[in-house]
C-alpha cells in the first residue's frame, strides 16, 4: 500500500497486516472529507502534495467494489512520513454527486428520491462516524472560503448518535490489541478537526506598484492570514454556542487547537479556464521538448505540478521584506499537527479553570488495522450479524437516532402527511385551551397564532400548508359557531359580553332567545359617579353611547337633585326638518392616537383640515356661500400658548373672537359627535356633553371646612384661594397693558414707594376667588388637585398654596387614583368637574376649557360657546364630559404604558377681565 497508490480501505483490511514490512511501525491517522464543487479533485490532490507523489490521478474514477452506494473510503500510508491517509468520498464531491443524479430513473417519484436521497445521507454519516473514531486528526475541505453552517447541526447529530451506539462500538471492540482507554472511549483520541477552504477568487490582493501614493505602512499578517483568523474565530463562536466544543475535550466529538492554527485557506483559480489551460499546454509541450528520455513517475508528478499550478498549491506570499509575515505553506500547516501525534505529545485541547487531560494513543500499524477492520464490520459492511449498524440487530436500535440526521432533507409526501394529521389534533387542543365560552375576533386571531405554532412544531413537509388552511377554516368554524363574541367597546374601552348579537331597533324590547339574540350592549362594568354638581352620587352602567355617557346619566340625576338650580345652557342643534341627518366629515381626523401605521394618514389629513372649511352642508341649507359663515375661531390647539387666551398679561381684545352661537348654525345637519377642532365648522351636536352649575352664592363656600359634598377623600375637599389684583396701577407701571389685568402666572405688582404692605393697601386692592380641580375614579372616590399629578393633601383649616400654579400649567386629564386596588392594574381618576368661587367684586371671569384627550394628532374638545362668562358673586361648577367622542369613534382612556400627561387639559382655563 506505500508503494504505488491509493486503494479502498475495504481490500486494505481484508489483506494479511502481517505479510507489509511497516507492520510494527507507529503512525498518524488522517482523515480527509468535505465538499468539492467542480470536477477538479481538490481532496485528491491535497494527497498528492503532501504526499508530493501522484498518490491519486488528477481525475480520478469510481473504482468497483467495497463501498456502500455512493461512499467511498480510500487509504495510503506514506512510509517515510509515518503517515495513513483516510480519504471519503461522497455525495458531497461533485463527481459522485453526477453519477447519483444519473442513476436516479426520469420516473421516479418524489417520495422514492427522498428515500434514495435519505439512504445516502444515512450512509454518508456513518462513514463520518467511522473516520472520527479511527482517527487523530481529521481535515474538511470546503470549496469556498465561508464556513457552512450546515456541518454544525452534522455534528451535533453525529455526536448524540456516537453517545447512544458507544457501548455497541466498546463491545465488538473489547479483544483488539489497544490500549484500556481506547477500548473504554472508541478511539486513539478525540480527534483533532481542521478546515481548508477555497479561495476561489474571493480575495484578491493587487500588487502594488512604485507609485510613492501605494508606499503605505505594511500590514504584520497577509489578507489570506487575516482571512484564516477570522474564520478561526467565526468557527469557535459557533461550536461553542451550540455545545458541539466544550471545556473538556474527551466529552466532545472533536477538538480545535487553541493555540495553533486550525484553518487554512487554499490559493484561488485563474479567473480564465481557457487561457489557463492554453497556457498549461503549452508550457507542458515545452518540457516535452527538452526532455528526451522518459522521466520516472515521481519526477514526472513533480514537473507537471510545476507547470500545471493547481489550485491547491500555494504560493509563497510575500517576502520577509515586505515587512509581513511569510504564509506557511500547506505541509507546513498539517505538519505542525502531525508532529504532536508522532512524538507523543498528543492534543491538549482542554480550556477551563479544571482542564482534564484526554487519552493519546500512538498505534502500530497492525494494531490499528485489527481495530478498523472491526469497527468497519460493525458499521459499514454489516458482517456481523448482531451488531451490524445497517443489518443486524443494532440497526433496529439506533434508527431513532438516525431520525435527527433526516432533517436536512425534505420530508416527502406520506411522512408529511401522517406528521402534518397527528400534529392538527395537538393545534386543535391549543386552539380551544383556556377559551371563554363567547370571545372576540382578537381572542380568535390569537388563539389561531397559538395553534399555529403548536402545529408547526410537529408539522413538516409539502403538506404543511394544505393542512395549515385547514386548521385555519376548522378554527373559524368551531369560533362562529355560538362562540363569537359581540365585537363592540364601551367608552372604556370594554368588550360587551354578549354573544353576537343585535341591536333594539326604536320601539323594539329585547328578545335574548332569538338567533341572533336582540339585546342591548352590556359589558357588566358598573361605576361610581356624581351628578352635575357633585353633590349626589349614583352607579352608572358602561356607556357605549356617547348621548349615554355624558347626558343620560346626568339627566337622570338631574330630576333628583341639580334639576332647581341655576343652569347655563350651552347652544345644541335645533332642527327645521322632520328628519334631520348627521353630517358627514370626510376630511375630519380620528381622534384617536395613531396605531397601526395610521398616523402619518391621520397627519395629513389633519393638515388639510386646518385653515379651510370643510363644512359645505351649512351654506347649501342657507343658500349662501362659505364666505359669509364668518370667521372660525383660530385652532385651539394654538391657544394653549397664547397669553390672551389664558389671561397671561397684555391687553385684552376689544373684538372677541366669534363664537359658533354669534353665527348662523345649520338646522338640517348635525354634529354626531362632540365639539372639536377637528369638526366641520357651522355645526352643533344634539345635545351638550358639558354642563355649568351655580352651586350657590360665594358664602356657601367655607374656606375653612371646604366642600360639604359626599365621596372625597379626607383632605382633599378645599379649593384653592386666587388673588387677584384689581387696584388701578401707577405710572410706572405703564409697560404692562393698562386694560388688562394679571394673569394667575403673573406675580402681583410692587408696592409702591413709602407704602406698607398690610396696612397701606385697602381691601378693595384684591378680589379673591377660589378655584379647585376635582377628579373621580370609577368606585366614586373624589379630591382635588393642586397642580399637575400633585393631589392636594390640607392638615390644618385650609390649602395654604395657591391656584396660580394650577392654572397656568396644563393639567392632566387622567391621574394614578391614591386609593389603588390590590390587582396589578392600575386605577386612573379623571378629571370632572371645575368648581370656581366669583368674588363680588369689578370684575369678569372668563372661563375657556380646552381639552385634548391624547397624544397628537388627537384633537382638542371644548363646550359648545368657548368662552363662558361666569357671574360674580357665586359658587360655579363645571361638570367636563365623561367620554369624549369624534365622528370617527372615541378617544378611549389611557393604557398602562403611556404618558398621562398626553392627556390633558390646556392652561388658560380661567382668566380675569376688569368691568
Amino acid at each position: 500500500m506505500a508503494a504505488a497508490v491509493a486503494r479502498a480501505l475495504g481490500a486494505v483490511l481484508t489483506s494479511d497486516g502481517e505479510e507489509v514490512s511497516w507492520k510494527d511501525e507507529e503512525m498518524c491517522v488522517v482523515g480527509i472529507f468535505g465538499k468539492t464543487s467542480d470536477l477538479s479533485a481538490q481532496k485528491h490532490a491535497i494527497i498528492n502534495t503532501l504526499c508530493d507523489k501522484p498518490v491519486f490521478p488528477l481525475y480520478p474514477g469510481l473504482p468497483g467494489g467495497h463501498h456502500q452506494g455512493n461512499n467511498l473510503l480510500q487509504c495510503y500510508y506514506n512510509q517515510d512520513s509515518k503517515v495513513l491517509y483516510l480519504l471519503l468520498t461522497a455525495v458531497c464531491d461533485h463527481q459522485q454527486l453526477l453519477q447519483a443524479c444519473r442513476a436516479l430513473a426520469d420516473e421516479v417519484s418524489h417520495a422514492e428520491a427522498h428515500e434514495f436521497w435519505k439512504g445516502e445521507e444515512k450512509l454518508h454519516c456513518i462513514h463520518l462516524l467511522y473516520l472520527f473514531s479511527v482517527s487523530h486528526i481529521l481535515l474538511l475541505v470546503h470549496p469556498t472560503c465561508s464556513f457552512d453552517i450546515t456541518y454544525d447541526r452534522l455534528f451535533r447529530a453525529l455526536d448524540t448518535l456516537r453517545q447512544k451506539v458507544l457501548p455497541y462500538l466498546k463491545n465488538a471492540i473489547k479483544d483488539c490489541p489497544v490500549g484500556k482507554e481506547w477500548r473504554l472511549n472508541c478511539r486513539p483520541c478525540p480527534p483533532r478537526l481542521l478546515f481548508i477552504f477555497q479561495l476561489n477568487g474571493a480575495l484578491k490582493v493587487e500588487p502594488k506598484g512604485l507609485d510613492p501614493s501605494n508606499l503605505d505602512k505594511p500590514k504584520k499578517h497577509s489578507p489570506k492570514r487575516r482571512l484564516q483568523h477570522a474564520l478561526e474565530d467565526q468557527i469557535y463562536r459557533i461550536f461553542r454556542k451550540s455545545r458541539v466544543l466544550t471545556n473538556q475535550s474527551i466529552n466532545c466529538l472533536f477538538t480545535v487547537p487553541a493555540n495553533q492554527a486550525f484553518v487554512y485557506v487554499l490559493a484561488g483559480q485563474e479567473d480564465d479556464p481557457i487561457s489557463m489551460l492554453i497556457g498549461q499546454l503549452k508550457s507542458t509541450c515545452a518540457i516535452r521538448e527538452q526532455e528526451s528520455l522518459p522521466l520516472p513517475g515521481s519526477r514526472r508528478y513533480q514537473m507537471l505540478r510545476h507547470v500545471r499550478q493547481p489550485s491547491f498549491v500555494l504560493e509563497s506570499s510575500l517576502n520577509s521584506s515586505s515587512g509581513q509575515l511569510v504564509d506557511c505553506t500547506l505541509k507546513e500547516f498539517l505538519w505542525q499537527h502531525v508532529e504532536l501525534v508522532l512524538t507523543k505529545k498528543g492534543f491538549e485541547d482542554s480550556v477551563g479553570r479544571n482542564p482534564q487531560p484526554s487519552h493519546f494513543e500512538l498505534p502500530a500499524y497492525k494494531n490499528w488495522l485489527i481495530v478498523a477492520s472491526k469497527l468497519y464490520d460493525v458499521m459499514l459492511s454489516g458482517k456481523e450479524e448482531e451488531l451490524g449498524f445497517l443489518t443486524g440487530d443494532l440497526s433496529c436500535k439506533i434508527q431513532g437516532q438516525l431520525k435527527g440526521l433526516e432533517g436536512f432533507l425534505d420530508a416527502d409526501n406520506k411522512f408529511s402527511e401522517n406528521r402534518c394529521q397527528k400534529a392538527l389534533p395537538l393545534a386543535h387542543s391549543a386552539y380551544q385551551s383556556n377559551l371563554p365560552h363567547h370571545y372576540t375576533t382578537t381572542v380568535h386571531k390569537n388563539q389561531l397564532a397559538q395553534a399555529l405554532r403548536v402545529y408547526s412544531q410537529h408539522a413538516r413537509g409539502p403538506a404543511f400548508q394544505k393542512y395549515a388552511m385547514q386548521l385555519h377554516e376548522d378554527c373559524y368554524k368551531f369560533w362562529s359557531n355560538g362562540h363569537q363574541l359581540c365585537e363592540e367597546r364601551s367608552l372604556t374601552d370594554q368588550h360587551c359580553v354578549h354573544k353576537f348579537h343585535l341591536l333594539p331597533k326604536p320601539g323594539e324590547k329585547p328578545e335574548p332567545d332569538r338567533n341572533p339574540p336582540v339585546l342591548y350592549h352590556n359589558s357588566r362594568a358598573r361605576s361610581t359617579s356624581s351628578c352635575n354638581c357633585g353633590r349626589r352620587q349614583a352607579p352608572r352602567d358602561d356607556p357605549f353611547d356617547i348621548k349615554a355617557g355624558n347626558y343620560d346619566f346626568y339627566q337622570l340625576q338631574e330630576e333628583k337633585c341639580c334639576g332647581k338650580l341655576e343652569h347655563f345652557y350651552f347652544p345644541v342643534f335645533q332642527p327645521s326638518t322632520p328628519d334631520p341627518a348627521p353630517a358627514k366629515n370626510e376630511s375630519s381626523v380620528s381622534s384617536l392616537p395613531p396605531q397601526e401605521g395610521e398616523g402619518e394618514k391621520m397627519k395629513e389629513k389633519e393638515a388639510q383640515t386646518q385653515g379651510e372649511s370643510t363644512s359645505l352642508s351649512l351654506a347649501l341649507s342657507l343658500g349662501q356661500s362659505t364666505d359669509s359663515l364668518g370667521t372660525f375661531p383660530p385652532d385651539p390647539h394654538a391657544g394653549g400658548d397664547n397669553p390672551d387666551a389664558h389671561g397671561q398679561g397684555g391687553e385684552a381684545k376689544a373684538e372677541k373672537r366669534p363664537s359658533l352661537v354669534d353665527r348662523q348654525v345649520s338646522t338640517v345637519e348635525y354634529l354626531p359627535g362632540m365639539l372639536n377642532s377637528s369638526c366641520p365648522k357651522g355645526l352643533l351636536p344634539k345635545f351638550s356633553s358639558w354642563s355649568f352649575v351655580k352651586l350657590g352664592p360665594s358664602k356657601a363656600y367655607n374656606f375653612h371646612r371646604g366642600l360639604d359634598q359626599s365621596g372625597f377623600i379626607p383632605g382633599t375637599n378645599y379649593l384653592m384661594p386666587w388673588d387677584i389684583v384689581i387696584k388701578t396701577r401707577s405710572e410706572d407701571e405703564v409697560d404692562m397693558d393698562s386694560n388688562s389685568w394679571p394673569a394667575p402666572n403673573k406675580s402681583v405688582p410692587t408696592k409702591r414707594a413709602g407704602t406698607v404692605i398690610g396696612r397701606g393697601r385697602r381691601r378693595d386692592d384684591i378680589a379673591r376667588a377660589f378655584v379647585g380641580f376635582e377628579y373621580e375614579d370609577s368606585r366614586g372616590r373624589r379630591f382635588m388637585c393642586s397642580g399637575p399629578e400633585k393631589i392636594m393633601k390640607v392638615m390644618g383649616s385650609g390649602p395654604k398654596e395657591s391656584a396660580i400654579k394650577a392654572l397656568s400649567s396644563d393639567m392632566p386629564l387622567y391621574i394614578l387614583s391614591p386609593s389603588q386596588g390590590r390587582g396589578l392594574k392600575p386605577h386612573y381618576a379623571q378629571l370632572m368637574r371645575l368648581f370656581i368661587v366669583a368674588p363680588d367684586a369689578p370684575l369678569q371671569i372668563v372661563l375657556t376649557p380646552q381639552v385634548q384627550p391624547g397624544p397628537p394628532p388627537c384633537p382638542v374638545f371644548y363646550p359648545e360657546k368657548q368662552e363662558i362668562p361666569v357671574p360674580p358673586d357665586g359658587l360655579w361648577v363645571l361638570r367636563f364630559p365623561y367620554a369624549y367622542v369624534t365622528d370617527r369613534g372615541p378617544c378611549f382612556p389611557p393604557k398602562e404604558n403611556q404618558p398621562l400627561m398626553s392627556y390633558r387639559v390646556l392652561r388658560g382655563i380661567l382668566k380675569a377681565i376688569p368691568q
